[in-house]
């Protein structure tokens, strides 16, 4: 892919009024999603749910990317149609997961290390002749006592950056995902403390190894108060300190943040997104790329059963134009209760 089309790609993921899909499960994270349905993990089992979401019809309405498995880049749908052909078909830009996992970080107790450098260039090879215009790749890091550590964090940093520079190299547009977990007791300044550090530190370190930052997308976390925090921050408190966060650390020829949900709930996750669109003023677009929070409602009421596929994929549609709207501050809570009527 040239300069122009890894820019031309990057803009895209980020377009107005639409955000990505993230169904990069892993099969491990897969098979405990399935079973929360009380569905059996088989390759036809995870196959059938990925159809079912990538058919649903207007998805590219509110969707303009989906992040995949290589599983699932691999596999076809009902009709024999590779799924990255699917959804190109709909003007979805297909996209491939290419970490392997967060690790134990050696001698860094409580923390992890993302790994799957080995061999990248050649699976991105790979991934782009299967079909896949951009790639994820999700760093961890986790708040509690004494932690993070300056190691976790700078090692970290490192693995994106280095990821994120191999995949320009190969012609994919890199996701570049530095998570800060929601888990803990700790307070939304804690989480604001932190997340600014993990920032600075990523993009020194992508800064460091070349990358083009036109040619990339930020996956950031936002900054919320830890679940187990007695003090639960407010919509507009989280909007207000996230942006401020972004607009201390995030230069601006980034063309676009797409956060992740986290484990939010799926309405809180779509409300913290408009009330940052609404705040305006950022210098790159504000949109999403939820897993849980746009998969949930679809699944619960697929449970594995063709027969509740269209209820299914009304639910996930539902979801994907909420969060379009969220994108551009368009969003209302009303939506959702008149949905809920018309459902």
């Amino acid at each position: 892919m040239s300069t122009q089309d890894l820019a031309g790609t990057a803009k895209a993921m980020v377009a107005s009024g639409k955000g990505i899909l993230a169904a990069d499960e892993s099969t491990g994270s897969i098979e405990k999603r399935l079973k929360s349905v009380n569905v059996e993990s088989t390759e036809e089992n995870r196959r059938a749910y990925r159809e079912m979401l990538f058919t649903t019809k207007g998805l590219e309405e509110g969707i303009n990317g989906v992040i995949l498995f290589d599983e699932t880049l691999r596999q076809k749908a009902a009709d024999g149609t590779p799924f990255p052909q699917l959804l190109s078909k709909k003007g979805i830009l297909p996209g491939i997961k290419v970490d392997t996992g967060a690790k134990e970080m050696a001698l860094c107790p409580g923390e992890t290390v993302t790994e799957g450098l080995d061999n990248l260039s050649k699976r991105c090879a790979e991934y782009v002749k299967l079909g896949a215009k951009f790639a994820k790749w999700r760093a961890v890091i986790t708040i509690g006592a004494d932690i993070p550590s300056a190691a976790c964090v700078i090692a970290n940093a490192h693995a994106l950056a280095r990821y994120a520079a191999i995949c320009q190299a190969a012609g994919l547009v890199p996701i570049v995902e530095p998570e800060v977990l929601m888990d803990g007791d700790h307070t939304i300044e804690r989480c604001e403390q932190v997340t600014e550090w993990t920032l600075r530190e990523t993009f020194a370190a992508l800064a460091s190894q070349r990358v083009v930052l036109e040619h990339m997308v930020l996956k950031p976390s936002m900054v919320i108060s830890g679940k187990s925090c007695k003090k639960q921050a407010g919509v507009q408190e989280v909007a207000a300190r996230t942006l401020q966060t972004l607009k201390h650390t995030v230069p601006a020829a980034v063309p676009g943040c797409a956060f992740l949900s986290g484990g939010q709930s799926d309405e809180l996750a779509t409300a913290h997104l408009d009330a940052m669109n609404k705040i305006g003023g950022a210098a790159w677009a504000l949109t999403f790329s939820y897993g849980r929070a746009l998969q949930h409602p679809s699944l619960t009421t697929w449970k594995g059963s063709a027969a509740n596929v269209p209820a299914a994929q009304r639910a996930l549609y539902h979801r994907a134009r909420m969060n379009g709207l969220a994108s551009v501050g368009q969003y209302r809570t009303e939506l959702e209760k008149e949905a809920a009527r018309a459902g």
